[in-house]
C-alpha cells in the first residue's frame, strides 16, 4: 500500500501520478484565484460563502496530501524540513491558525496563503529545475550574498560620509543611507534620494560600476546551474538513481574537486 501510494504521489510519469498532479495543480490555481477574488471590496454574501467553501476543500485536500507525503517519504523528517515540506505546511497553516484562534494578531498568517503558488514548482518540470539549480549553486549564491552585503554596508557608510553634512535629513544615518545604496547597487535608481556633493557623485559613479557586476553575477550563476540541472534531469531518465541522489552526488563531489584545485 505504501509503495503504491509513493508511485502515485512521487512518480510524475505514471498515469496515477499525472492524475494526482493535475488535481493538485487545479486546486492550487483555484485557491489562489479564490484568494484574489476574496480581496474584492464588493463581494456578495453568496460569493463569500462560495470562496470559503473552496478554501475549506482546498485545505482539506492539501492537508491530506501533506500527511500522505510524510507517510510515503523514505525519510519523513528530511521531507518535513525540506523546501517542499515547508511550502506544503505553509499552504495549510494560515487556515488552521485562523480557525483555531480568535487572536487578531495571528490572523496575519492568512497572508501566507500566497506561498501556495510555490507548490506549483513541484508539478512543473521547468520550475522544478530551479530547485535543482539552487542546490547545485547554493555555496556560490551564499558567497555572492555575503559579498553583496559587504558592498551594501560600504556603500551606505560611504555616501553617509559624503552627504550627511549637506543633507542631514536625507542621509541622517548609515541605516537611512542603506535605501540609496540598495537602489544604486541594483542600478534601479529611483531618484528620490541622490547625492549633491562632488565627492558623493564621484563615489556614486564607482558604486554604479560595482552594481553592474552585482546584477550580472547571479545571472551567470543561475544560467550555469540551470544547464547542469538539465543534464542531471537527462541522466535520471537513463539511470535508476533518483533525482535527489544524483544531486547529492554532485554536491559531495564538488568539495573534492575544489580541494584538488
Amino acid at each position: 500500500m505504501r509503495s503504491q501510494l509513493r508511485n502515485i504521489i512521487e512518480d510524475h510519469t505514471s498515469k496515477g501520478g499525472r492524475i494526482f498532479d493535475s488535481i493538485i495543480q487545479f486546486l492550487i490555481f483555484s485557491s489562489l484565484l479564490a484568494y484574489a477574488i476574496d480581496t474584492l471590496p464588493d463581494n456578495t454574501p453568496e460569493t463569500k460563502y462560495l470562496l470559503r467553501k473552496i478554501e475549506a476543500i482546498s485545505v482539506i485536500i492539501f492537508t491530506i496530501e501533506y500527511i500522505l507525503r510524510i507517510y510515503v517519504a523514505k525519510k519523513p523528517i528530511r521531507y518535513i524540513l525540506s523546501f517542499y515540506g515547508i511550502i506544503d505546511l505553509l499552504a495549510i497553516l494560515p487556515f488552521l491558525i485562523n480557525n483555531s484562534t480568535h487572536l487578531l494578531s495571528l490572523r496575519a498568517f492568512r497572508a501566507l496563503r500566497i506561498f501556495r503558488a510555490f507548490k506549483l514548482v513541484r508539478y512543473n518540470k521547468a520550475l522544478n529545475r530551479f530547485a535543482i539549480a539552487y542546490k547545485l549553486a547554493r555555496e556560490e549564491i551564499i558567497l555572492f550574498l555575503t559579498v553583496a552585503g559587504i558592498f551594501l554596508f560600504l556603500a551606505s557608510a560611504g555616501i553617509y560620509y559624503f552627504e550627511n553634512p549637506v543633507q542631514p535629513k536625507v542621509f541622517s544615518s548609515i541605516f537611512h543611507s542603506a535605501w540609496w545604496a540598495i537602489v544604486t547597487l541594483t542600478t534601479v535608481g529611483y531618484g528620490d534620494i541622490y547625492p549633491i556633493t562632488t565627492g558623493g557623485r564621484a563615489f556614486t559613479f564607482f558604486i554604479l560600476l560595482i552594481g553592474v557586476g552585482i546584477v550580472t553575477i547571479p545571472a551567470g550563476l543561475v544560467a550555469s546551474a540551470l544547464t547542469e540541472a538539465r543534464k542531471i534531469e537527462a541522466n535520471t531518465q537513463n539511470n535508476e538513481e533518483s533525482l535527489e541522489e544524483i544531486v547529492q552526488e554532485q554536491e559531495e563531489s564538488s568539495p573534492k574537486e575544489n580541494s584538488k584545485i
